[in-house]
């Protein structure tokens, strides 16, 4: 198989993940990173073997078949655009874009040369979710007909040194970690035909409590407390509550209800954990984990072992271009992942119901064997 040079542009915290697992991957050859920031770049390059470029330069670069997009999401649309505009292919991180307009857009541009768009979150190939979609696939609870996530906490203010921009349009808690949980009930039941909502900014201003900006207040411009209802095309209706103004709750992250039973599934912003089944008579029990290479902790977390094979999707891109096939975090996915979740705040804006104007396939599972493939 031939491998695809990869390029990076954004050397912010997430970059240091992607050239870190990149290499567990047998398609990826990480080779540049660039940065508006050319200090950035060289400080990552260094620590990570690879070369440091300018933006224009990478774009350019013969050697680089693909980028990928770690810049903020304000941005993303357009350095997207760029990409592939330079001929090359492009893998963003979350969320692929900020409106279902750029989405389109991107859509058309990548069709129109050729090339293909790939997008974050690649968490639902993960061990743990892919024995989730196997069980649903077998139907051992028969068809999903409701369900409720819930991804609830006091924000980033706590920890984060600039926390500004999650409390500004484009992020808050349905773009910035919604796209895990979207888009994992895309993989698991389907498309989402229709979306309601309610939200509210509960505090106006956040008090950062770490690092050198201590005790400084940054203002909240988008809400922080959304409770939705998705509807599927296959008839379920799930409940997700996103918050960023809850001190602590005892909701579990996704619970999903079927005909003959139900299945607890761990947190779709992480690969691995246990997937739990209940049948009619209500008893509850882990399901065995498998052999899945996707669900095995291979860092530590502060003491808690993780499963993290961040590359996965974008590997699995390089991949489904050699072998010509569809790559599963593909833009469809994204396109329609986005129009769920804008959808969401425009339906709590209006107290009303969005109806959705586009759909995907579900992306294809992907089997034990298919993860080892991927791997070096």
């Amino acid at each position: 198989m031939k491998k695809l040079g990869v390029g990076i542009i954004g050397c912010g915290n997430i970059s240091a993940a992607y050239l870190r697992l990149g290499p567990l991957f047998k398609a990826l050859d990480m080779r540049a990173v660039a940065d508006i920031n050319m200090d950035a770049a060289k400080a990552r390059a260094d620590e990570f073997g690879v070369r440091a470029d300018t933006v224009e330069g990478l774009l350019a670069a013969g050697d680089i078949d693909v980028i990928v997009n770690l810049t903020i999401p304000a941005v993303h649309y357009q350095v997207t655009r760029q990409i592939l505009e330079a001929g090359k292919h492009a893998y963003s991180e979350k969320p692929l874009v900020l409106t279902l307009e750029e989405g389109e857009a991107l859509r058309e541009l990548a069709a129109a040369k050729g090339l293909r768009v790939g997008s974050a979150p690649d968490t639902f190939l993960g061990g743990a979710h892919q024995q989730a979609r196997a069980a649903i696939d077998a139907g051992d609870v028969g068809r999903i007909i409701g369900g409720t996530c819930h991804v609830m906490s006091h924000g980033m203010e706590q920890w984060h040194p600039n926390p500004d921009f999650f409390f500004q349009p484009g992020a808050g808690p349905v773009l910035d970690i919604g796209p895990y949980y979207v888009t994992n009930l895309i993989q698991l039941i389907g498309p989402v035909k229709t979306v309601s909502a309610m939200a509210a900014a509960t505090f106006k201003t956040r008090t950062i409590s770490n690092g050198p900006r201590d005790g400084e207040t940054v203002p909240v411009d988008t809400p922080t407390n959304i409770h939705a209802l998705l509807e599927f095309h296959n008839g379920a209706i799930v409940t997700l509550g996103a918050s960023w103004d809850v001190w602590a709750h005892s909701h579990p992250n996704m619970e999903l209800y079927g005909e003959t039973g139900s299945l607890f599934v761990p947190d779709p912003n992480f690969f691995g954990g246990n997937v739990g089944h209940a049948g009619m008579d209500g008893d509850r029990t882990n399901l065995v984990p498998t052999d899945h290479p996707f669900g095995i902790a291979n860092q530590d977390d502060k003491g808690t072992p993780r499963a993290n094979y961040r590359c996965a999707g974008l590997a699995d891109m390089a991949q489904a271009i050699s072998e010509g096939r569809k790559h599963r975090c593909d833009i469809d996915l994204a396109v329609h992942a986005i129009e769920v979740m804008t959808g969401i705040l425009r339906a709590a804006e209006s107290r009303g119901f969005v109806d959705m104007t586009t759909t995907c396939e579900r992306p294809a599972a992907l089997s034990a064997d298919e993860a080892r493939a991927l791997l070096a």
